[in-house]
């Protein structure tokens, strides 16, 4: 009988051991949320590299999503204006745009949903992390910030996992008493969704209205005549990895709520608007003039007729349609809500409005003055002037719109907030924009060509692709900010520059389309691999994965469900995989998923390939896709596979990072192997914080690994046995990727909200190098530097800054004297662990700039002395 049931036993051993590697991991908690940040900060305070300096470079020229403007008043004795970032923090104008500043670009999210003044002391600004449009790229919120000083300095306030933040609304007549709009969780069902208040200025919370785990608050609207008079929108949404949020036939509590006591009791309040089941997003506001007119923007899901012309189109995307809805649809009621009718017209204006994704938006707002004057925003601003009737397009802005403030003393003067930026107009009709100051650039990705100066490439978010050139003609230190220029590619593109001649450039576009481009004539090839036999269609991700390989640059490996091969720089290709993820019918929907994200070719050997997929899947082949084995021991339970690294100096050596943001899971995934794949070593060790987006190992020295998250960067110099902050004055920012340049030894970021930043990675090297030897301190490669002429055009014009390192940190004097032994220049310092700069302005004592010639650099501290020759070089033109 033992014997029987003995395989039967080792069975189920076998499959417990599969379970406990393979456990789904649960979503993050918020107390874990909250202890992983504060570790964070600490290691930030600790490293190495705390004073190593990113640089901006660009661009200059476009800006990116925000979510939500607030004005102080009266407007006509300030110019200040707050705008807040949908990922790129918030700012503050004083002279009405002429200039910006961040005042928040620190903390455990900077992503915004919406911002609000208390009426009666407008320095306090209340703040609400998480985007609330849970866009394809929306990042999530850590709950409520306030600041009691303009921006100066914030106080986190609770509500870390409500995850996204709709609406802020201060008692006029109590600043201790606010309400939240709470949106809740993207990915997941929880009970942090609904309305909340507080009584005693955000020290504690109460939970005033909640309806189900899915049902989450998404605008709130208070009588101006009676602040406990409260009118809140609720939404039954989820976004699924396949789907966009939208309404099910079983689904039953979108709607309208309404209290009169401040939040005790409420009532629905949706007699006339569609059925429950129909009800997206909806958006609403009061004329504050006759406050018992109100307007409820509807993203409706009543189905258009079969004979629809619109039934017929693809959506933005390329998408099929699967049967179009009525979309965008105005209600209004003037009894205060008790009842409500359509007033606007079934037109093709209004079912493009919001075009496919009505859930994005869900914004309207009253003119203070004039109820029948109503602004509904989607693709466009709207404006209608007959009660929400008929509308028109006015401004010329960037498109998306999310955010618009009226001013109530004048109400031709409007400030709107889009997915390029802020514009200002003084008549209601036109608009200037600022998109040239407001550096949130949403980008996907880096990547670099080999031309001198080299270029960055990279797709933004509801931009395009842009590029723009890494200029270090004065100095590695003094990187300009550039203006970016237009190239091809999507919005969702990866760039792959020829190597070996940066005219010829690859670029892929929405879910999978993939396009050789020749950069100076123009000339644009599709090469997307053709559908195979048999298949329905091929499934790319928003970002479809290809490399050229490394051992031919003819050689394209390009990834859908399927990795395929082209040998000919895609004039024909050939399916060298089976469908590598689980391909589980119930998960397909309108957004492919179950789809491959990564590919990485080994540089040391042809035919090896790693893929890992968005459903959690990771293969490997060591014949170029004859055999495929899949390595998927110990790793967690279907983790999306954000990024693979076949090592360049060990063959069997493979690093990769999973994320774990669309189970609303924030923890840091990183993983290397020595054999293929076959067994995986966890290298997370100390860092803190996920999710991880990249991992990259440097060029020329095998102990570093970078890592991009959603809070910076990161570095290891033991091959990720420990980790460092690498985010110096880094603003707290999503990276989605990042480059090295192999030639020029510079490391470029692509953050998803705040451009591209710049990193010269050799002293970084340097500081790595000197950590682990047996010195007290080091005098690091000191810049070249010019004598002081012309110092409106030369990288020397504000001085020099000398690197030098320290095991710890001690008080250490700085000397500069001439070859004869004079000092000219002596400066002392409590300097700190690692990496540190003193900075010589290239004076003598007498405040008199140095001749070009050989000068001597000394470092003294407690028990060492260290010396290194400096050379100013006779200034010249370049």
């Amino acid at each position: 009988m033992i014997r029987q049931l003995l395989p039967i036993l080792l069975c189920l051993l076998f499959l417990s051991g599969q379970l406990t590697a393979q456990q789904i991991i649960e979503k993050t908690p918020a107390k874990e949320r909250e202890k992983w940040y504060g570790e964070f900060l600490k290691m930030k305070e600790a490293s190495d590299y705390r004073q190593l300096s990113w640089q901006f470079i660009g661009p200059t020229n476009i800006s990116g999503r925000m979510t939500d403007v607030e004005v102080v008043q009266p407007k006509g004795k300030s110019y200040t204006i707050y705008v807040a970032g949908a990922s790129g923090g918030i700012w503050k104008t004083e002279n009405e745009g002429v200039t910006w500043i961040p005042v928040f670009e620190h903390g455990m999210s900077t992503a915004f949903g919406d911002i609000a003044l208390d009426p009666q002391n407008q320095e306090t600004i209340w703040a609400g992390t998480g985007e609330a449009n849970i866009f394809r790229s929306s990042n999530a919120g850590a709950g409520i910030y306030v600041s009691k000083d303009g921006g100066k300095t914030w106080a986190h306030k609770g509500l870390t996992n409500t995850n996204t933040i709709a609406r802020i609304l201060v008692d006029p007549n109590n600043s201790e008493v606010v309400y939240v709009a709470a949106g809740g969780n993207e990915w997941t069902n929880d009970k942090e969704r609904g309305v909340y208040k507080t009584t005693d200025g955000g020290t504690s919370w109460k939970k005033i209205l909640y309806v189900d785990e899915m049902t989450g608050a998404y605008d709130l609207v208070m009588d101006p005549n009676d602040p406990n008079t409260i009118y809140a929108s609720m939404w039954q949404r989820i976004r699924k990895k396949w789907n966009d949020p939208r309404t099910e036939a079983d689904y039953k509590n979108t709607g309208l709520y309404k209290t009169t006591d401040g939040g005790k009791n409420w009532k629905e309040i949706n007699t006339g608007l569609p059925q429950p089941n129909q009800r997206g997003r909806i958006g609403i506001d009061l004329c504050r003039a006759q406050p018992n007119t109100l307007y409820a923007f509807v993203d409706n899901y009543e189905k258009l007729a079969e004979d629809h012309s619109l039934n017929q189109e693809e959506d933005a995307y390329g998408r099929p349609s699967s049967g179009r809805i009525k979309g965008a649809t105005v209600y209004r009621s003037d009894d205060a809500g008790e009842n409500w009718r359509q007033v606007s017209e079934q037109s093709e204006y209004m079912e493009g409005m919001s075009g496919t994704y009505g859930w994005v938006f869900g914004q309207v707002r009253v003119d203070p003055v004039n109820p029948d004057k109503v602004y509904a925003m989607g693709l466009f601003l709207n404006v209608s002037e007959d009660g929400g009737k008929t509308y028109r397009r006015i401004g010329n802005m960037h498109m998306d719109h999310h955010g618009l403030w009226i001013d109530p003393d004048n109400t031709n003067y409007l400030v709107n907030v889009n997915d390029g930026g802020v514009a200002i107009s003084y008549d209601g009709e036109n608009f200037r924009t600022f998109y040239d100051n407001l550096p949130l650039v949403q980008f996907y990705n880096v990547g670099m060509d080999n031309s001198n100066p080299f270029h960055v490439y990279g797709s933004i978010q509801d931009h395009f692709s842009y590029r723009g050139v890494v200029d270090l003609r004065r100095g590695r230190d003094r990187i300009p900010a550039v203006e970016f220029e237009s190239t091809p590619g999507g919005e969702g593109s990866i760039h792959v520059v020829n190597p070996k001649n940066p005219d010829i450039l690859y670029s892929s576009g929405f879910y999978g389309t993939i396009t050789r481009s020749v950069l100076s004539t123009g000339e644009s090839k599709e090469i997307m691999p053709p559908v195979p036999e048999g298949v329905d269609k091929l499934r790319g991700q928003w970002l479809a994965p290809f490399v050229l390989s490394s051992h031919n640059t003819g050689i394209i490996y390009h990834g859908t469900q399927f990795v395929h091969r082209s040998m000919d720089e895609g004039e024909t290709w050939e399916r060298i995989s089976p469908d590598l993820t689980y391909n589980d019918p119930d998960k397909k929907g309108d957004i492919p998923y179950q789809t491959i994200f990564t590919i990485s070719e080994s540089p040391l050997k042809f035919g090896v390939l790693y893929a890992g997929t968005d459903d959690g899947r990771v293969w490997m082949t060591l014949n170029s896709g004859e055999n495929w084995e899949e390595i998927n021991k110990g790793l967690p339970f279907r983790k999306w596979v954000s990024h693979m690294e076949a090592s360049r100096y060990a063959p069997g050596r493979v690093y990769m990072t999973q994320n774990g943001k669309r189970d609303d899971d924030f923890a840091a995934y990183l993983w290397k192997s020595e054999d293929y794949g076959k067994t995986w070593e966890n290298i997370q060790n100390n860092l803190p914080y996920g999710p991880v987006n990249v991992i990259r190992e440097d060029p020329k020295n095998e102990n570093i690994l970078y890592v991009g998250t959603d809070y910076g960067v990161f570095v290891s110099s033991d091959r990720g046995k420990s980790w460092q902050t690498l985010v110096g004055d880094l603003p707290t920012t999503y990276v989605h990727d990042i480059n090295i340049h192999q030639r020029d030894d510079i490391a470029v970021i692509a953050t998803h909200g705040r451009g591209m930043w710049a990193l010269d990675v050799r002293i970084m090297r340097e500081v790595a190098k000197a950590a682990t030897e047996d010195v007290a301190a080091k005098i690091l490669e000191i810049p070249e530097v010019y004598t002081p002429r012309g110092r409106r055009y030369w990288r020397n014009a504000p001085g020099l800054k000398i690197p030098f390192y320290l095991k710890k940190g001690e008080p250490v004097t700085t000397i500069v004297s001439d070859t004869e032994g004079k000092v000219i220049f002596n400066e002392s310092q409590n300097a700190g662990k690692g990496l540190n700069y003193v900075n010589w302005n290239l004076q003598n004592h007498d405040k008199e700039f140095v001749e070009a010639g050989e000068y001597v650099v000394k470092i003294a501290g407690p028990g060492f002395e260290k010396e290194k020759k400096l050379e100013v070089k006779e200034f010249r033109r370049r």
